[in-house]
């Protein structure tokens, strides 16, 4: 007989045992694939890539320099130069230097950048019918899991270059 016994597990509301780390790996997955193919369709309606309208959204929390953009975006800097371009292009973004250095030009969100991610999100229908389910101390507890779970998600990046 060993010395200390395993504990079982504690079982779920409904009796089941809880969720493995793979099983939950699974879902995260499903839900995360799901919310990419909402977010690229919502983008589309917009005439604009998945990536353009992430680089719109990590931009809608502060404005970021070239180098740090493509770092969010696990973007090569040749690719987010291409997605700046096009951006700036229909007037979504500007290009400022920066008030520290020179050197270093900051991508900035327009009022029609933000008109744009704002409407993005809004058309982003399987998402926001998902969450629909949800009463308030369920998204409370959803938001502060996700929280936990992964610390540094502010406006981190959904999806890459």
């Amino acid at each position: 007989m060993p010395a200390n016994p395993p504990h079982p597990a504690p079982a779920s509301q409904d009796g089941s045992a809880p969720p493995t780390k793979a099983e939950l790996v699974g879902r995260l997955a499903a839900s995360f694939g799901l919310y990419y193919g909402d977010f690229t369709l919502a983008a589309a309606t917009e005439g604009l890539t998945a990536s353009q309208a992430k680089a719109l959204s990590v931009l809608r929390a502060t404005p970021a320099p070239m180098r740090a953009l493509a770092t969010t975006l696990a973007c090569d800097a040749s690719n987010i130069t291409g997605i700046v371009d096009r951006l700036e292009k229909r007037e979504l973004v500007r290009r400022e230097p920066s008030p520290t250095d020179r050197r270093v030009k900051n991508v900035v969100l327009t009022v029609a950048g933000e008109v744009t991610i704002d409407a993005i999100r809004a058309r982003m229908h399987t998402t926001l019918s998902a969450l629909d389910t949800l009463d308030d101390s369920e998204r409370t507890a959803l938001f502060t899991l996700l929280g936990r779970v992964f610390p540094d998600s502010r406006g981190g990046p959904d999806i890459t270059c």
